[in-house]
């Protein structure tokens, strides 16, 4: 016979059962929504994903028409667009430039935005505009500096032996071979290239 208490005497606690999906409607996505969107900036296509994963499994669990959910969420998602809760333009121009102060090259920022869902057109916009504060070569400097890269290596003496890991490095990071070329074999003490 199986014992419920260990070795303490004290009663082993039984694994809980997750709670049960609640049952999706116009209201309790509303309501899931705004939550989501107090916690994180996100994109309309970010949102929506989220609130389908509310649907899908409340469909699965409940039953119901998920063709109904489908239009809740897109005509919510068209009131938190016309009430500025939501807004790519802003989400896309805020991480662009975050991505880019980063030392985040223009590939980089130009995947992560399109997969957050931002239009193509949206996100070269941005990311040029990114691109007028800091250079791609002020980027790149900027991640060596971050990844001690090349002129940024604690121990001098090793950067010769390392030189080709740290031109990979930077093309890993999305910088062309160019660029990583002039940071690499550059000083530290250059300062960040502007446009």
């Amino acid at each position: 016979m199986d014992d419920p208490t260990d070795r303490d005497g004290e009663r082993r606690r039984e694994p809980r059962k997750p709670k049960p999906p609640r049952k999706v409607s116009p209201r309790y996505l509303e309501n899931a929504a705004l939550h989501y969107l107090k916690r994180y900036a996100a994109t309309v296509s970010q949102l929506k994903r989220v609130l389908m994963r509310r649907v899908d499994r409340s469909v699965k669990f409940h039953g119901g028409d998920r063709a109904e959910a489908v239009g809740w969420v897109d005509a919510l998602a068209e009131k938190l667009i016309r009430n500025n809760l939501i807004n790519d333009g802003a989400y896309a121009e805020t991480k662009a430039h975050s991505l880019r102060a980063s030392g985040r090259s223009a590939r980089v920022i130009t995947q992560k935005l399109r997969m957050k869902g931002v239009a193509q057109e949206l996100v070269q916009q941005k990311v040029a505009e990114a691109t007028q504060d800091v250079s791609e070569d002020a980027a790149a400097l900027i991640w060596a500096r971050k990844k001690r890269l090349g002129p940024f290596r604690r121990d001098a003496s090793t950067r010769a032996d390392n030189r080709q890991r740290d031109l990979a490095a930077l093309a890993r990071a999305g910088f062309s071979f160019t660029i990583a070329k002039r940071v690499i074999d550059g000083t530290a003490d250059e300062a960040p290239l502007r446009r």
